[in-house]
């Protein structure tokens, strides 16, 4: 993959998921429990002091916010990166509003799990039709609504610490 990324070899094969993919719902289930937990303990102090000690207070704090760091950190880098900034689906790629993806880039993309799915016959029954403009347009309009908030944040988060 790095050589790819430096244009110094083949694009990678990827199956269903790639390993960025893989990566991004590892990251979701990790942070729901790190930022959960210690936000159930912050939010009920008196009944947290009950069962645990006081410091439990101060590591929930740091867990807390490190881990609400960490994802705003991560989306805004890694996952736009892999979404939005790679050249092929720069400036979005809009399949999570579609549910659908053009079969040039399944092939390009996905290339071991369109030749699985071509080798068992399979290939029809995942086919689908193109979206219709008005969805196309909304999918884009939703996604541009959404990038803006997203670097909008970014901004007021870096300029809050700058003060």
């Amino acid at each position: 993959m790095m050589r790819w990324f430096v244009d110094m070899g083949p694009m990678p094969k990827f199956d269903r998921w790639t390993y960025w993919e893989k990566f991004d719902f590892l990251a979701v289930f990790w942070g729901m429990f790190a930022i959960g937990i210690s936000g159930i303990f912050l939010w009920m102090p008196e009944v947290t002091a009950r069962f645990l000690p006081g410091w439990i207070f101060n590591v929930a704090i740091i867990v807390h916010s490190d881990e609400a760091l960490l994802a705003a950190g991560f989306i805004f880098t890694v996952h736009f990166f892999n979404t939005h900034f790679i050249p092929t689906k720069f400036p979005m790629d809009t399949v999570i509003f579609t549910g659908r993806m053009q079969k040039y880039k399944f092939m390009e993309e996905k290339s071991l799990h369109y030749e699985r799915l071509l080798k068992e016959g399979k290939l029809e029954k995942v086919r689908a039709e193109s979206p219709d403009i008005l969805t196309n347009l909304l999918s884009s309009g939703i996604g541009i609504l959404f990038i803006s908030l997203g670097i909008l944040v970014s901004i007021l988060i870096i300029t809050g610490l700058m003060r």
